[in-house]
């Protein structure tokens, strides 16, 4: 479910807490979350609703004229149409993680433990502190020169970098990526044979 940056600010202001969509199948489900540049949004409830059941008070609640809103509707004709109740946006625990770069010995510990298994199961062998390396030292560049400059096929090597972002180490840009704050932290701290 993609919403637009003015729609995101209009969100945590309070200003919307509803959005209609027509879909064949729902992109978002009740309870859930969506991760969005403005942080954490809670998907409250997703309801399948008639558009004759939509009101002007929903209309505005979702930010928008009665009649804009229908348009917009009236845009797709496959699927239903859902009412999204829309929750509070927070931080996002993903942005956190990355930026706490003051690692105790034990989140060391852990990550070092996370890395050497990521590293054992792999058919490609040791391969996490090498790729945060090639991140530091190429911010920014995209995943297709950078996996071919290892001889990688691009999706396997974008499915690693998850790997790193999953533990906070990462940040994804478009294009590229860079090494976080906690990736950088850990990199400094590495011992020599980690190298």
């Amino acid at each position: 479910m993609l919403l637009k940056r003015q729609v995101l600010d209009r969100i945590v202001k309070g200003e919307i807490d509803l959005a209609f969509r027509r879909w064949i199948r729902p992109t978002v489900k009740s309870g859930g979350t969506l991760r969005t540049p403005a942080g954490l949004l809670e998907i409250e409830q997703v309801t399948a609703v008639a558009m004759e059941s939509i009101t002007e008070q929903d209309a505005r609640r979702a930010g928008l004229a009665l009649g804009e809103l229908m348009g917009l509707l009236r845009q797709k004709t496959e699927g239903d149409v859902y009412r999204v109740q829309l929750g509070s946006i927070g931080p996002d625990p993903m942005v956190t993680l990355r930026e706490d770069d003051d690692l105790s010995d034990e989140d060391l510990s852990h990550l070092r433990a996370r890395l050497d298994r990521l590293d054992r199961v792999s058919e490609r062998g040791a391969w996490t502190r090498a790729i945060l390396r090639l991140l530091e030292d190429s911010p920014h560049v995209r995943a297709q020169d950078l996996a071919d400059g290892l001889g990688w096929e691009r999706d396997v090597f974008k499915s690693h970098v998850r790997k790193l972002k999953a533990l906070g180490l990462t940040i994804s840009h478009s294009p590229g990526y860079e090494v976080s704050p906690r990736g950088k932290a850990l990199l400094d701290k590495s011992t020599p044979h980690e190298q």
